[in-house]
């Protein structure tokens, strides 16, 4: 099929995750065609009247509608968040098993359609399915991303943003490694605007280390928090999802912390993992291979080690 002069966005998974994305997409104006696919095709359905609805007061036009599989053919980009949702008590691991059958079937029903396009992957264990759909697809490892520790990331700029009295938009600092309980912040390249974490703490005696540890926690742990008190998370991975859908169709060459595939890089290979990259059209331009201290090293390599440890059981 000729390709559209268009941006066209396949949404695979209308559950809470999945809609709050398209309707942060259609509120933002990001791309001319959204499709939405699900299992339960009365939900999609009634989804994409009820987004089509709010469409005269987007920022610009978006052609709204629940599709099958074929839509993919002409798609630029795939986003799959569907699958088996996280319960309390549950880690994002415990979900590799069921997760990876689910994507196995959804893979091979977007590749049959002839999508020679970017994946984006949220569905948990996010670095997992990242590394599923690689290769269960055999899309160059560049057009396969993971949402990573983008929402991790924001997280941990908010309640900094909050401890310093700073606006998060000004706060520069990241969540690396697994989106899970062995993640890790990069203390070492964390700046409140142009000013250093080691600086302020010298300079403040009201800012202490320890409550920067425990703000990190809160940010580890934040999904948990959530789910007990509402039974699950979308908004913030919604928006985080739709902040790289922005990257890549505006061409932006934005530095993001997402799940890629390492090839060498931070001394490993053979996994998707939450790290800095440069994105574009294209997907993955470049990962950025940032120095870390010796603390970070060693909580980084225990990371990767319990992905792969993981992945060996699944896959």
């Amino acid at each position: 099929m000729k390709k559209q002069s268009v941006n066209r966005v396949v949404l695979i998974g209308t559950g809470a995750v999945g809609c709050s994305y398209a309707y942060s997409f259609i509120n933002q104006g990001i791309a001319e065609e959204l499709v939405l696919i699900d299992v339960d095709e009365k939900r999609a359905e009634g989804e994409a009247m009820d987004l089509n609805h709010g469409i005269p007061f987007a920022p610009s036009p978006v052609n709204v509608w629940s599709g099958s599989y074929k839509d993919c053919s002409v798609a630029d980009l795939v986003v799959i968040t569907a699958g088996v949702a996280q319960k309390p008590g549950e880690t994002r691991l415990d979900l590799a098993t069921k997760n990876t059958e689910i994507f196995k079937g959804i893979i091979k029903q977007v590749m049959d359609s002839g999508f020679d396009g970017i994946f984006l992957i949220a569905t948990n264990p996010v670095d997992i399915l990242t590394y599923v759909t690689w290769k269960e697809s055999g899309i160059p490892k560049e057009r396969v991303i993971g949402s990573g520790t983008t929402l991790d990331s924001a997280r941990f700029r908010y309640l900094l943003g909050q401890y310093f009295q700073i606006d998060s938009r000004n706060v520069h600092a990241v969540i690396i490694g697994e989106h899970g309980d062995t993640e890790l912040p990069v203390w070492s390249r964390t700046n409140i605007g142009v000013d250093s974490i080691e600086s302020l703490l010298a300079r403040n005696p009201d800012f202490k280390q320890q409550d920067l540890d425990d703000l990190f926690i809160n940010v580890r742990d934040a999904a948990y928090q959530i789910i007990e008190r509402k039974g699950a998370t979308y908004y913030g991975i919604g928006m985080s999802l739709v902040r790289i859908t922005n990257a890549i169709l505006r061409n932006e060459n934005s530095i993001l912390p997402v799940s890629v595939h390492l090839d060498g890089q931070f001394g490993h290979t053979g996994v998707f993992v939450g790290v800095p990259a440069v994105i574009n059209r294209s997907g993955i331009r470049e990962v950025m291979e940032i120095a870390l201290n010796k603390k970070e090293k060693e909580q980084f390599d225990h990371s990767v080690k319990v992905l792969k440890e993981t992945m060996a059981s699944v896959l």
